[in-house]
């Protein structure tokens, strides 16, 4: 699986070679260092650690300055399914993608705190007429007697915390690979706010096992 670490930028247009227009989000992709190999012998699953982004050693435990010994500090750590070998010490760069790959973007979106149903849950509110003076918002009934035995019912949509959450945009393509920038361009636009740590995740294509 190729897999990618990188911090999302602001957005852009790109031109296409007919001429039109798409929208796309800059990444700082990489370049990724593995920390770890895992085997399914010794730990059970197969997977490769990977490390991204500075650190001062100041600010490291003793465990994890252990674990990075011989390493450069990392400030996030992720593991991902290889798709070859790697060993320890190796580096990842853009280069594992190319333009015109699908691939899948996880990210934690943006925090908005509080809301009511109408922007939580797209609730379209109260009538605009016929004395209506300042529910115009309001989520109207939550249930009652006939409903749940007189309790709310789980899962009810009310108002609440929204955002803050872990989002996972499918089928997105890499409109552009810069190697010398470790840049990439994804098309449309990816969760979180300028700055937040995204992943990046090649689609699984089942004829090629990768």
């Amino acid at each position: 699986m190729k897999f990618m670490l990188g911090t999302k930028g602001r957005m852009t247009q790109v031109f296409d070679e007919s001429g039109a227009v798409c929208a796309a989000t800059i990444v700082s992709a990489g370049p990724l260092t593995v920390t770890q190999v895992k085997t399914a012998e010794k730990d059970g699953y197969a997977s490769a650690q990977v490390g991204f982004g500075a650190k001062k050693e100041n600010n490291m435990s003793q465990p994890l300055k252990g674990h990075l010994k011989g390493l450069a500090p990392a400030r996030h750590l992720r593991e991902f399914a290889p798709t070859g070998e790697v060993n320890r010490g190796d580096t990842i760069d853009v280069s594992v993608f190319s333009p015109g790959d699908v691939v899948s973007v996880s990210a934690i979106s943006k925090g908005k705190g509080f809301q009511g149903v109408v922007k939580r849950h797209g609730f379209k509110g109260g009538p605009r007429s016929h004395g209506q003076k300042n529910k115009e918002r309001a989520p109207g009934s939550i249930g009652g007697a006939g409903r749940a035995g007189g309790r709310v019912a789980k899962g009810m949509r009310m108002a609440g915390r929204m955002g803050g959450d872990r989002v996972t945009v499918k089928n997105l393509k890499i409109v552009d690979v810069d190697k010398e920038t470790n840049t990439l361009l994804i098309s449309g636009a990816i969760p979180g706010h300028p700055g937040t740590l995204i992943e990046i995740r090649g689609s699984f294509d089942k004829a090629q096992g990768k």
